[in-house]
């Protein structure tokens, strides 16, 4: 057994006493009112899930087992050479919440390696499909492919309940070592006449993916950063949400992640980074090669809200403030690519749309949120089928969601089946002034 699967059953066995405590002497405890909006519109800010991986707060932002952003980088060993940790350390912050030391990151690019192997038949599947088939779509199927091959599905008859998370764990970390090199053949096989570049052993994921994409450094720091950045955002939002949600009803982790990357796939979720380069490059063109400046930014923003559209890639369902992962994303810009039209365009509009939205007085949150800054960086460095971009977000993604459902199964989370009620019965709650 590694040190991180060893340590994390340590720590599963620590914490399952506190669930059991809550649920038995505290069960309850009202921690939570529902009112109708909230019914009607979307469950939001109900407070239902439990999640010890990442929160977020409407004023902080994301947190990673309890560090912000700067403190997370920071914290976790880096590559060697690189700016940024590397998706291995931050795999096992993420499962146990604590900082690895070097030779336990090591370990787990060794045991990642292990399992990096994709089947040959889930290139046969991809080679398959449609060539104009979306590459969300591609990747949604290739892990569904995967799913014959699920431990915790083969095992699931002989296994306790109590040990459930350990094929869990076996499922989740053979997934997370397997995308990268799904990711990057749908990416040749689509956009580059299938000319597939084989995995290179002994690099850590992020450099891997930047070798089998065909990008040169610093892609590699590009990927880490941006697959640390995407991985989790607490368990409410759709992709972190239906992974849970499928994998509530004990499917494995196969099942259960390619349910979580349709859901990212809708342009509410995570496409809305290819929608928000796309608006930007639009945005480009209606200034006509002017330098962007304040001024015919802000004429072109009211422009666009006067016609009745929005400004992509600002507000977000909790943040009230500059999304801090918008913000890590800025600084890699300001320092690796200041000068880049693209990025001066997204700037610009950063200085002024915050006051736009704020005048015009439409909307909780005038802040852009991580969608407005992502793409510029793939476009930069020559990644310009902003239609994959989702797929990026979906293998960062991978981590938080794929950490969640094995810990999920550690605490034997149940099966998650909310009430419904009826039309007829809130109108009848309305006229009462609630529910008697």
């Amino acid at each position: 057994m590694t040190r991180l699967k060893s340590l994390l059953l340590e720590k599963i066995q620590e914490h399952r006493p506190r669930i059991q405590k809550l649920t038995k002497e505290f069960a309850d405890v009202v921690i939570d009112q529902v009112t109708i909006s909230q019914t009607i519109g979307g469950a939001r800010d109900i407070h239902s899930l439990v999640t010890d991986i990442s929160y977020l707060d409407p004023q902080e932002g994301i947190r990673f087992r309890g560090k912000n952003i700067p403190e997370t980088f920071a914290a976790l060993p880096k590559a060697a050479g690189g700016e940024y940790p590397t998706v291995e350390a931050f795999w096992f912050f993420l499962l146990t919440g604590d900082i690895p030391t070097q030779a336990e990151t090591d370990e787990v690019l060794a045991d990642f390696q292990s399992r990096a192997k994709v089947p040959p038949y889930v290139f046969e599947v991809l080679r398959a499909m449609p060539k104009d088939s979306h590459p969300m779509a591609m990747l949604s199927t290739a892990v569904l492919a995967m799913q014959k091959d699920s431990i915790f599905a083969s095992k699931y008859h002989e296994t306790k309940k109590n040990d459930y998370w350990d094929t869990m764990y076996e499922d989740a970390s053979n997934l997370v070592a397997r995308l990268p090199e799904i990711a990057a053949f749908i990416y040749r096989l689509k956009y580059k006449n299938g000319d597939i570049i084989a995995p290179k052993p002994g690099l850590d994921m992020g450099a891997n993916f930047a070798h089998m994409m065909g990008i040169a450094k610093p892609y590699d720091d590009v990927a880490r950063m941006y697959f640390i950045l995407h991985s989790d955002h607490e368990s409410g939002n759709v992709s972190a949400h239906a992974t849970h949600l499928v994998a509530s009803a004990l499917s494995d982790a196969f099942y259960s992640f390619s349910a979580g990357l349709n859901g990212l796939a809708g342009p509410l979720h995570g496409l809305a980074n290819q929608e928000v380069l796309d608006w930007i490059m639009g945005f480009q063109k209606k200034l006509n090669g002017a330098e962007p400046t304040e001024e015919n930014v802000k004429q072109a923003l009211w422009d666009t809200l006067n016609s009745g559209h929005v400004i992509p890639g600002y507000g977000h369902a909790v943040l009230r403030r500059t999304d801090p992962r918008y913000t890590a994303q800025m600084e890699f810009c300001l320092k690796h690519l200041p000068n880049d039209p693209l990025f001066k365009l997204v700037n610009t509009i950063y200085k002024v749309a915050p006051g736009v939205l704020t005048e015009q007085g439409k909307t909780k949150n005038p802040w852009p949120n991580v969608d407005a800054q992502s793409g510029v960086i793939q476009w930069y460095y020559g990644l310009k089928e902003y239609d994959f971009y989702t797929v990026l977000f979906g293998v960062g993604r991978a981590l938080g969601v794929l950490a969640n459902i094995t810990w999920d199964r550690a605490l034997g989370y149940p099966l998650e089946r909310p009430k419904s009620v009826t039309t007829a019965m809130l109108e009848e709650w309305a006229a009462k002034g609630g529910r008697k």
